[in-house]
């Protein structure tokens, strides 16, 4: 898709996704705006500060200060807004677990207002970004991200179009605030700390930060409207990537954290149904638009889970990808 020209918002665009989708659409393209939408002034301070020495033309750039909470900002921020990359959410499984209500507030009625504002002003294309645990939810975070994806699908009945809503669904991001990687790499220092390890089965599906961007707009193209689309991605052994990033140390089982799964799953076997699959990544149709020709679809019982997945990568790979990545 060409992004020149063009005016694009990014909700939650001082987070880890946002800065980079912002670096590589200035990097690539010569969008007409691009609005950085969230709630930190400080974080929006230090962007910019960081595009400005490294260089980049951001005469594009807007910063506006709103919370995806409050519609009437949202409704003031999307005046004449094409492609709307919806990536605010909060994220902390555990933190969900205490704090629910929070958690709807942000990740629901934020989606929400989101979509109410779109349609408001007339947006062409709204993506959103969703996770693994939305799928077979067993914590809040991930219950109200399911939430979020059926409003973004079902939005599709009442924009007749105009924009269209679709979501992106996909696995843990490498060196993410809030990942694992710079967990275990506070440990490295210190070497009479035993590594605190959840659980030895615990497995988890990973994306590089820039993957995830390239996913995220190349879905963006494709969109129809209604779907939700998975990357195929690799997984890890939560225990594998502790010895990568700090190896020949001994770890210590502490429990699996509230709200926390041994493995994810990206496709359930009841959204198998209704899923296609492509060279790099499969699609989940909704069942709710009757457009899709159900003879294409050959997946059935499939389930796309990170314990199961035919490609997961050893510890010698993750090493190599975490230097390449800079994230050791």
């Amino acid at each position: 898709m060409n992004l020149n020209k063009k005016n694009i918002l990014i909700t939650g665009g001082t987070g880890s996704f946002g800065r980079a989708c912002v670096r590589h659409i200035l990097k690539n393209y010569n969008p007409n705006k691009l609005v950085i939408f969230s709630r930190d002034e400080l974080k929006q301070y230090e962007m910019l500060q960081d595009l400005k020495n490294i260089n980049v033309k951001n005469s594009c750039l807007r910063f506006f200060l709103g919370d995806v909470r409050d519609k009437d900002r949202l409704d003031l921020a999307l005046k004449g807004i094409n492609y709307v990359i919806h990536a605010a959410a909060l994220k902390q499984v555990p933190a969900a677990e205490y704090n629910p209500m929070e958690f709807v507030k942000t990740n629901i009625i934020g989606a929400e207002n989101i979509i109410f504002a779109s349609i408001n002003n007339k947006v062409e294309r709204v993506i959103s970004l969703s996770t693994d645990k939305a799928a077979n939810p067993i914590n809040l975070y991930g219950a109200t991200k399911l939430a979020a994806d059926k409003l973004f699908t079902a939005a599709n009945n009442l924009s007749k179009g105009k924009p269209i809503f679709s979501s992106v669904r996909y696995g843990n991001v490498l060196g993410s605030r809030g990942s694992v990687v710079p967990f275990f790499n506070s440990y490295r220092q210190n070497k009479n700390q035993k590594i605190p390890i959840t659980h030895t089965s615990m497995t988890r599906f990973f994306i590089s930060l820039e993957d995830s961007v390239k996913f995220v707009l190349n879905s963006l193209k494709l969109m129809k409207g209604g779907e939700i689309f998975v990357p195929k991605i690799p997984s890890v052994k939560i225990v594998d990537l502790a010895k990568a990033i700090v190896p020949n140390r001994k770890h210590k089982i502490i429990g699996v954290r509230p709200g926390e799964k041994i493995a994810e799953v990206l496709i359930t076997k009841d959204e198998s149904k209704n899923t296609l699959e492509f060279k790099n990544h499969y699609v989940i149709n909704s069942e709710i638009f009757g457009n899709h020709n159900k003879k294409k679809y050959k997946l059935k019982d499939f389930e796309y889970n990170s314990s199961k997945n035919s490609h997961f990568l050893n510890e010698k790979q993750i090493r190599l990808i975490c230097k390449n990545l800079k994230l050791i």
